[in-house]
């Protein structure tokens, strides 16, 4: 995913919602980046947004977290999220938990998809979209390709 990207489909989030081995991924390695004087500056900002951002962990077995502005829910990820947006603050954002957006994209509840399609071969995977109609009513708004041959997609 390219950093610019990232910057971009996060700029009017001020929540992100992961389920639990991308918030332990994440928070095992982000929130150090935002005073790493070596980090690109884009990733120093990334992480500066996402220490700052309210982090909702969907999990069954997670907890504790330790990460600030970090809280665990066990409900259904289609509940959160209508519970969120009745909340105060800009958009939510799901990064990296495919099974999360897989669940959203079947209970209607996501209003725009950013994908960012990285060209390897590694075997078969799980599929984002479906047979029924959650992945047929999207199409595609920006088709942008990167530096690395990655392509973000974004759609309306």
């Amino acid at each position: 995913m390219t950093r610019s990207h990232l910057l971009t489909i996060n700029g009017t989030a001020s929540t992100v919602l992961l389920g639990r081995k991308n918030y332990q991924g994440f928070a095992g390695f982000w929130p150090a980046v935002a005073d790493d004087e070596g980090a690109d500056p884009r990733d120093r900002a990334f992480a500066r947004w996402l220490n700052e951002a309210e982090k909702v962990v969907v999990s069954h077995t997670l907890t504790e977290v330790g990460w600030r502005n970090s809280r665990v829910l066990a409900d259904d990820p289609a509940e959160i999220v209508r519970r969120l947006r009745k909340e105060e603050g800009g958009d939510i954002v799901v990064l990296a938990s495919g099974s999360l957006i897989r669940r959203l994209l079947e209970a209607g509840e996501l209003d725009r998809l950013s994908i960012t399609l990285c060209p390897e071969l590694v075997g078969a995977g799980a599929r984002l979209f479906g047979d029924g109609p959650a992945g047929s009513s999207w199409s595609l708004a920006r088709a942008t390709p990167t530096g690395t041959g990655a392509l973000s997609c974004s759609t309306n």
